[in-house]
């Protein structure tokens, strides 16, 4: 049995970029394990009143994760520490507290603890422009890499890191199929520019693992927009979409010709 750790920033990114293959790693018996950063507090708030839920969303958002990773087959999951750092220039990115405003070296610590309790031979988290220029995701690489340095130089390199992707050509062709009005309605803080397709070396076929992909998803009930161009997708399209994930081996040797089929390839 391997064990595979992901890093991810708040509740909800597991299911959307990865949620396959934690899945697919759990009914090959594997040990899957999740690292939150924040517990989301600076989330939208949908199908709930937001004047009551906001004071607490942070302890809303923890129990749609666990109930998410009941669905995804999570072994452990356990959070940094950090609050939600919102976008840009924004009060939450500037709060003390913020998972934007922590140490380096005091972030990658805490994660380095995980790291040596579990010994993982594959880890996952974000490449460098954070999938979408989020702050939480953008920190998330870093403190990964910080953290997996440190526990290189105590002797116990991981056999493989890998950074979530979405191939540039995929992400052009979707936002050209993406209705008009949801377009519109696309934050313009968040920058989608996709990874080049030269980069992505793995690309993991989860089709078997959609559906529950989706309620995976739909556990976070608070993140849920009902009207969203992803609500309303057809099961067709949604498979479509979700039944590839994609991943840029940033550390290791690939397990097979490229791409990959599996991260756990070549892992003995």
């Amino acid at each position: 049995m391997a064990t595979l750790l992901l890093v991810h920033a708040h509740p909800d990114d597991e299911s959307i970029s990865t949620g396959g293959v934690m899945m697919k790693a759990k009914a090959h018996g594997h040990r899957v394990v999740l690292i939150t950063a924040t517990r989301g507090e600076v989330g939208e708030i949908y199908n709930m009143d937001e004047a009551a839920s906001r004071p607490r969303l942070g302890e809303i958002r923890t129990q749609e994760l666990k109930a998410a990773c009941e669905i995804l087959g999570v072994d452990r999951q356990e959070f940094l520490g950090y609050r939600d750092s919102g976008m840009v220039d924004t009060a939450d990115n500037k709060d003390p507290r913020s998972f934007h405003q922590a140490k380096l070296e005091e972030a990658a610590g805490k994660l380095a603890v995980f790291l040596r309790e579990e010994r993982p031979d594959v880890v996952v988290t974000y490449a460098e422009d954070g999938v979408y220029g989020h702050p939480d995701h953008i920190k998330a690489h870093y403190v990964t890499n910080a953290a997996l340095d440190l526990v290189e130089r105590e002797g116990a390199p991981v056999k493989k890191l890998y950074f979530t992707a979405i191939p540039r050509s995929g992400m052009e062709e979707f936002m050209k199929q993406m209705p008009e009005e949801a377009r519109r309605m696309q934050n313009p803080n968040m920058r989608f520019a996709g990874t080049p397709d030269e980069l992505v070396t793995t690309r993991v076929d989860v089709h078997a693992y959609v559906d529950r992909k989706r309620q995976s998803f739909a556990a976070h009930v608070s993140q849920n927009d009902p009207n969203s161009f992803f609500a309303t997708m057809q099961s067709q399209i949604y498979e479509l979409v979700f039944g590839t994930e994609y991943f840029q081996l940033a550390r290791g040797t690939p397990g097979s010709s490229l791409p990959e089929d599996d991260l756990f390839a070549g892992v003995g």
